[in-house]
């Protein structure tokens, strides 16, 4: 995954974009090596060691795919976007003798509110940095969850901060099935209810229906 993530930033052509990256997720920075074991939530989602890594790095290289299909798109934006939408979850858990917990930032502060204090903060001590693009790339940070009862405090008003959140929300309900799949006893084709999916999860007989296995 880092190899991907290596890969994936060194495409972003943007001089300030490839900077903030470098110096939030640069292989020699204390945030990367944070980031790269970080979870990605506490019960959900990808909520294990290096799930944030797997989530942030799914979740671009989606948006990064559907920028050459829509129109109208500023990649760079979109992919850093991405990249970085969940970073406030660094401060938000913990891993604890094996148990992710939330910390006293996490509760008091909320994840979006943290990660968009530490990317304002880093871009602020980059030279030159353009005002539209900063106020852009925290736009995104800002509305990823996508509406202001699932915690956003702004609704998504960018194409690249729709995009974020389309792929994001993807990427939190398709890791769902996995961490519902792990848990199903032997044999089972259904998992129970689920608060993320809104229904039960089905996977058949092998995970998909026979006759779409046969074709």
């Amino acid at each position: 995954m880092e190899r991907d993530l290596r890969a994936l930033i060194a495409t972003v052509q943007s001089e300030h974009l490839q900077a903030l990256l470098e110096t939030v997720l640069g292989p020699e920075s204390p945030t990367w090596m944070r980031f790269r074991v970080a979870p990605a939530a506490k019960h959900y989602h990808q909520a294990y060691v290096h799930g944030l890594l797997e989530h942030s790095l799914t979740v671009a290289q989606a948006v990064s795919a559907l920028s050459a299909i829509f129109p109208g798109l500023n990649r760079d934006l979109a992919v850093t976007g991405a990249l970085l939408h969940d970073i406030g979850k660094l401060d938000t858990y913990a891993v604890l003798e094996d148990q992710i917990e939330m910390t006293d930032d996490g509760r008091l502060q909320g994840e979006i509110t943290l990660g968009y204090t530490l990317i304002r903060n880093e871009i602020e001590r980059l030279p030159g940095f353009p005002d539209e693009l900063k106020q852009a790339l925290l736009h995104i940070i800002l509305s990823h969850h996508g509406s202001l009862e699932h915690g956003s405090p702004v609704v998504p008003a960018t194409r690249e901060a729709t995009l974020v959140h389309m792929a994001d929300n993807l990427g939190s309900k398709l890791g769902s099935f996995d961490r519902i799949e792990r848990g199903l006893d032997a044999g089972a084709q259904w998992g129970a209810f689920d608060r993320v999916l809104g229904t039960s999860a089905y996977f058949g007989s092998d995970g998909a229906a026979p006759e779409l296995l046969a074709a």
